[in-house]
Formats: structure tokens, sequence, C-alpha cells
């Protein structure tokens, strides 16, 4: 990773992968949240309605961290191109 053409490569692969996940874990929960939610419930002790919520932070935050850690660098890199 020496050059900054591998780098960008790189960041723009990561930012594509990490949005293909964001979209996997937003679909999946969409459609399956309560199996999902009655099974976190019985594995930590947790009431489904903090689920819900915590879910949604998970979410929040990962987009965040994509953005900030993958897309960010990538767009300052193209335009140092």
């Amino acid at each position: 990773m020496n050059s900054v053409e591998t780098l960008t490569a790189f960041l723009g692969w990561c930012t594509v992968i990490n949005i293909g996940m964001l979209t996997f874990a937003a679909i999946a929960l969409g459609f399956m949240r309560v199996p999902v939610a009655r099974l976190h419930a019985q594995m930590f002790g947790l009431d489904e309605a903090d689920l819900s919520r915590a879910y949604f932070q998970y979410l929040a935050q990962y987009k965040i961290a994509m953005i900030v850690l993958n897309l960010v660098p990538y767009i300052a890199l193209r335009i140092m191109a």
C-alpha cells in the first residue's frame, strides 16, 4: 500500500463491502425482527423493547463509523488524485 491509487482502491472496496453489510443487517432486522429479538432477549436477558433501541443504535453507529473511517478518506484521496 505504498501508492495513493492502491490506498484509494482499498478504501473504495472497504466502503462497498461495509455498505453491503449495513444493507444486509438493516434488511435482516427489518424482516426478522421478532425472531431475532426473541433470540437475543433469551441469550442476554434483555427486554424485547430495549432491543429495538439497541438495534437502531447499532445500525446508526455502524453507519457513522463506515462514513468516517471508509467513505470520507476515500473521497479525500479521490479529490487529491
